[in-house]
């Protein structure tokens, strides 16, 4: 069958030692597939990696620490990513948030999510890429937010990073979608990760990451004529 997976696929990771790129670790370990992951903080990734390969032993886990904020650390990652083989599944997940307004956001601002939401997702693609292509099979998944979708009070500089990464996720979807390559970008709404920490979600009023993870790994699995070009989750209950 078309649509069954391929065993042992190499599934690279951005910011995978927590929240949504743990989750969607998980999921993808679960199938038993090569895990390479990437963090900042190496002791964060060191226990991830251990988790994983514990609970998913039939899986291969491997790490590499890196702040995707610099363009140095993100060839770095790619050249490590290109020395365990062609990626068949790339999920662009690094990012930060740091509330503000733009009138009165914290100087920096935009310069830092920009190179951590975005310029980090331009470059780790267009450096694993090539083997890809030449391939001419694989899927890439950008993690946006409904933050990339419409303003709202708080928002300033994340919501622009957001916004091109979409942006940066629509073009590359039209350039290869002769190739063989699929492209889809993700907009999460509230998820309990580490942007909502101290959020009491007794009431599961938002989001697990595995409820993002799961239609991650669902997209990935559809035959090679289909590909779902944005994934849109929000709560139950609304947007907060």
């Amino acid at each position: 069958m078309e649509n069954e997976k391929v065993s042992n696929k190499i599934v690279v990771i951005t910011g995978g030692s927590k929240g949504i790129g743990k989750a969607i670790a998980q999921q993808f370990a679960a199938e038993g597939n090569t895990i390479l992951l990437c963090a900042r903080n190496e002791a964060n990734l060191k226990s991830c990696v251990a988790e994983l390969q514990q609970q998913y032993p039939q899986a291969s886990i491997h790490s590499f620490v890196a702040d995707l904020s610099q363009k140095a650390a993100v060839q770095a990652f790619a050249a490590w990513c290109l020395q365990q083989g062609t990626a068949h599944v790339l999920v662009n997940n690094a990012g930060t948030y740091l509330p503000g307004n733009i009138k009165d956001e914290a100087e920096g601002n935009l310069e830092h999510m920009m190179n951590t939401n975005l310029y980090s997702a331009y470059y780790l693609t267009r450096l694993l890429l090539p083997g890809m292509l030449q391939k001419a099979s694989g899927h890439i998944f950008n993690i946006c937010s409904i933050a990339a979708l419409d303003a709202y009070d708080g928002g300033g500089s994340y919501s622009i990073s957001k916004f091109a990464l979409d942006g940066f996720s629509q073009n590359l979807r039209h350039e290869l979608k002769q190739t063989g390559l699929k492209v889809t970008a993700v907009f999460p709404g509230a998820v309990l990760t580490d942007s909502w920490a101290g959020f009491d979600n007794s009431t599961k009023r938002i989001m697990e990451a595995s409820d993002v993870a799961a239609m991650v790994l669902a997209a990935s699995k559809l035959s090679p004529q289909a590909v779902v070009e944005q994934i849109v989750l929000r709560p139950q209950l609304g947007d907060l």
